[in-house]
């Protein structure tokens, strides 16, 4: 990992400062940091905090936080699974500095495990090349057969808590005005975005709860979004022995420079960074009906024998989101008493399968979102200790047209008042459903598709709209969106959100 990657990263220059910078280097020396500092891409405080921040190379053995034999276990395996035959191979797989990998390395030939082959080549910068003796694939077979772990080698579970504790989400604050930029784009009222912002930046726990289609999904990407710090996720942690894998590249985004930078990089000297952390955007775990309460344990693999970690701790630093919340395939009940205390303590327990258990900061910002009601969900000690509670309903006319005009814009068709009317006619006169804010978007599509069936440019008239709406509800369900107060006369205050 380079400073460039890491100041790239966290957003605190571009790569044409990089460009420039290492130009500047080449004529003047120094690192790069320094020659960026000194053309003013960025302050000497920028560049400290950003290298204060990220986790540090070991310069030991003893520092990594792991015991010698589980290391060499992992380079064996690594050399044996992979055919590495130079410590700068072993490095670059196993994410420990050079220093370290010699001394495994001068471990494993003091056990007989390894035997030198003389250098690669004849060049000024060739580099010994090892092979495995018998005894060391012997005891890279064995060490297989404990578990079938080989990649990087893991953190400590102490290094893993404190990071989790250092980075967390609270120490992000996010400002009125970028809240209000991520949801520009949405019809949505100053009220609820006022009131969603307090939620957000205290890093807990939100309830969106309404009728469907009216935007409580599009409001939990939405704020999941918003935050823009670098966290460090590593690649596994050990615990009592065991491995647990944490980086999961369908959750975690890595923070990189571009491959481009990298090669222009490839011939300096690396800050000494630890390379058993990724540095990724503060993830977001998506989880629905088939969320069980098996997903919030350790998963142990009885055939590889390691852990993968859950998908709350997977989700640390970041945000978890429940959706349709209720129709888990675990009961509400019991999912709420499984997390009752990781809310309200913010450290969650686990156990491995030996018995021993550990615990985590239990630091995400975990959203439910349900279009059932709460109060049939949970009893009122859970419902306490959710301290941010935000409905969602349905759109009035003003706000439905609104939606349907800037809907239709994207699509290339204009929407009047004559449609409008006839959508309100059709849905609320004929049939007594509600307005929702999803509505719109799904007739602008059936009228698409219906034109493309056509032949015919993109337009739209009343024929269209009634055999759009005819695939909205089938005829059953007629009456069934009948409520007491219809939506046109739903009290202004309350959010109607579309995505547009």
């Amino acid at each position: 990992m380079l400073i460039g990657d890491i100041l790239l990263a966290q957003n605190l220059v571009t790569s044409e400062d990089i460009k420039i910078a290492l130009h500047r280097q080449k004529e003047n020396g120094g690192r790069l940091g320094e020659n960026l500092v000194a053309l003013g891409a960025l302050t000497q405080e920028q560049l400290d905090r950003a290298i204060y921040e990220a986790p540090r190379a070991p310069k030991t053995i003893e520092d990594t936080g792991i015991p010698s034999g589980n290391l060499l276990r992992i380079l064996l395996k690594l050399m044996y699974a992979n055919t590495l035959e130079t410590a700068s191979e072993l490095s670059a797989a196993i994410k420990l500095p050079i220093g370290v990998v010699n001394r495994l390395i001068q471990e494993a030939g003091d056990r007989k495990f390894l035997e030198s082959l003389g250098n690669a080549d004849q060049s000024t910068f060739s580099e010994t090349r090892y092979v495995m003796t018998e005894a060391g694939k012997r005891f890279a077979i064995e060490a297989l057969e404990q578990n079938q772990y080989v990649g990087p080698a893991p953190v400590s579970l102490t290094d893993y808590q404190a990071r989790i504790n250092q980075q967390k989400i609270t120490n992000e604050r996010v400002e009125q005005e970028k809240i209000e930029k991520s949801f520009e784009n949405l019809i949505i009222t100053d009220d609820f975005v006022r009131r969603l912002g307090p939620g957000v930046n205290a890093g807990k726990s939100i309830l969106l709860y309404g009728p469907p289609g009216n935007g409580k999904t599009t409001v939990a990407e939405k704020v999941a979004e918003i935050f823009a710090n670098v966290i460090y996720v590593p690649y596994c942690f050990e615990v009592d022995g065991q491995i647990v894998k944490v980086f999961d590249p369908a959750i975690h985004k890595p923070k990189f420079g571009g491959e481009t930078d990298k090669k222009k990089n490839s011939g300096l000297r690396r800050e000494e960074f630890d390379g058993r952390w990724v540095p990724c955007e503060r993830p977001v775990v998506i989880t629905g009906g088939e969320l069980t309460l098996e997903m919030l344990d350790l998963s142990f693999n009885a055939h590889a024998k390691y852990y993968e970690a859950p998908l709350h701790v997977k989700a640390s630093n970041g945000t978890f989101i429940i959706d349709d919340f209720g129709r888990q395939l675990v009961s509400p009940e019991d999912l709420l008493n499984r997390w009752i205390v990781p809310l309200e303590s913010r450290i969650d327990y686990l156990k491995l399968h030996t018995g021993k258990s550990f615990s985590l900061p239990f630091d995400e910002l975990v959203i439910f979102s349900t279009n059932l009601s709460p109060d049939d969900l949970m009893d009122p000690a859970f419902l306490r200790r959710i301290p941010y509670k935000l409905e969602t309903v349905g759109p009035s006319r003003e706000q439905y047209f609104e939606i349907f005009k800037m809907v239709g814009k994207a699509r290339g068709l204009e929407i009047s008042e004559e449609i409008l009317d006839t959508v309100i006619e059709e849905l609320q006169v004929n049939n007594s459903f509600d307005l929702a804010c999803y509505q719109p978007k799904f007739i602008v599509d059936q009228i698409i598709s219906a034109c493309k069936y056509q032949g015919s440019d993109p337009y739209i008239d009343k024929e269209l709209v009634v055999d759009a709406l005819k695939n909205l509800y089938t005829s059953s369900a007629k009456g069934a969106g009948k409520t007491a107060a219809k939506s046109a006369n739903r009290d202004q205050s309350k959010p109607a959100v579309a995505a547009i």
